[in-house]
């Protein structure tokens, strides 16, 4: 055999053996399948997936290129989650995004070692979620909302919007499965007898039964509200914000989704820019770190959000002091 014959062979070997090492590297890479669960329903909660998405796509992963998600919604209908959860994990995803605390604990009583990344739980360690913030262990990780903490300055807003404060209404829902609601509803007790502002306190168990705890609080005529978060509320946040203007009650949420729905002020985390931040930890997991070495982080972004229109409506001057501070003004 000629040298150029020999040449001729060995190439065409090489060539054979390369073939199928070409066609393992240019096989796609796996698409990731996430799962997402949540309390609310498609037109209250459909922001956090949407914020969630806008972050994974910052990152450079792309919805059908890179991850799939299944999404189930409870619709407030809190004895939903654990059926739900079911169905969502005999799916096998690779991670599980659930933003809610209630709905996060729903999952973790599974008993289910996939991961999960939660956006604004209010108590990651007093739920059980992490032995700490900084390093969790065990599957759970992502951010919390801090509600509790930013309790106080909530009723030094409304003091500061309302100088002649004396009575404060505070709904809220002690619900099992909604951890925080006891430090709020106790922190914001203590803020208000500091500033001398009696507090008078209603429970919501069901959106049924707003309009009983608005009637009731009508009779107490106080000067201001706050509502302390629950998921419940946050379903049902049109007709909580509904119900406060036809009784020109100013009042104050824990976030702004309540703002955009009518209500006249808020303070506290974004809940959009949480849900864009988990996205980081999804990655950061489905790439091969362990989500119990991932610190929980707290908000990086604290807005407060004003609708002018709400207090056009009711009547209410809000002070030039109050508006220059203002992250957001609506209306």
């Amino acid at each position: 055999m000629s040298q150029c014959s020999r040449r001729k062979v060995v190439l065409s070997a090489a060539a054979l053996l390369a073939a199928p090492l070409a066609s393992l590297a240019q096989k796609p890479a796996k698409l990731w399948r996430i799962g997402f669960l949540t309390n609310g329903t498609v037109k209250s909660a459909k922001g956090q997936l949407d914020a969630f998405m806008r972050g994974m796509n910052e990152l450079g992963y792309l919805e059908g290129r890179n991850f799939v998600v299944e999404s189930r919604w409870a619709e407030g209908k809190l004895d939903r989650l654990p059926a739900l959860a079911a169905e969502l994990l005999s799916l096998k995803p690779d991670v599980l995004f659930i933003p809610s605390g209630v709905a996060a604990q729903a999952a973790k009583k599974s008993g289910t070692t996939i991961p999960i990344v939660f956006a604004f739980a209010p108590d990651p360690v007093g739920q059980g979620f992490a032995a700490s913030l900084s390093r969790p262990g065990g599957s759970m990780t992502g951010l919390t909302s801090t509600h509790t903490e930013l309790s106080a300055k909530r009723v030094e807003l409304l003091k500061e919007v309302l100088p002649a404060i004396r009575r404060v209404a505070v709904l809220y829902f002690l619900a099992p499965s909604a951890a925080g609601v006891p430090e709020q509803l106790a922190e914001t007790e203590r803020a208000a007898k500091v500033l001398g502002i009696a507090t008078v306190t209603e429970e919501s168990k069901q959106a049924e039964d707003f309009e009983r705890a608005f009637a009731s609080m009508q009779k107490h005529r106080p000067d201001a509200l706050i509502v302390i978060e629950n998921p419940m509320f946050f379903t049902n946040r049109i007709r909580l914000t509904e119900l406060a203007a036809s009784l020109r009650i100013p009042a104050i949420y824990n976030a702004s989704e309540y703002v955009h729905a009518g209500g006249l002020m808020s303070y506290g985390a974004s809940y959009a820019d949480l849900a864009r931040r988990a996205a980081s930890y999804a990655v950061k997991i489905l790439t091969g770190r362990a989500p119990g070495e991932l610190p929980i982080e707290r908000p990086t972004r604290l807005e407060l959000v004003i609708n002018m229109k709400t207090a056009r409506t009711i009547g209410l001057r809000i002070p030039q002091s109050v508006l220059l501070r203002a992250d957001a003004t609506l209306g």
